[in-house]
């Protein structure tokens, strides 16, 4: 959705930023039902709910959320954060 909205910019296709990205050795995380209760409980977190989801997976997974969004990087949480424009 960001490539097509031109928010991020793109090789080709999202199937291309998949492949490059996967190539790259990040590893893709499911989207489960824990996921999306922890999302739904997320307290003073606003925005986009697909950063709900986002969040919410970065932390069931204890992983480091990597965001250049200013609003999750101030976001008050335990929650391990680095800013992609560094």
């Amino acid at each position: 959705m960001l490539i097509a909205n031109r928010r991020l910019r793109s090789v080709d296709s999202a199937a291309e930023m998949q492949e490059l990205v996967l190539n790259a050795g990040v590893s893709e995380l499911p989207l489960t039902g824990d996921i999306a209760i922890i999302a739904g409980e997320l307290e003073n977190l606003r925005g986009d709910p697909a950063d709900h989801f986002i969040v919410a997976t970065a932390i069931a997974y204890e992983a480091t959320l990597l965001t250049a969004d200013a609003t999750l990087l101030r976001w008050r949480h335990k929650l391990r954060r680095h800013d992609a424009k560094k």
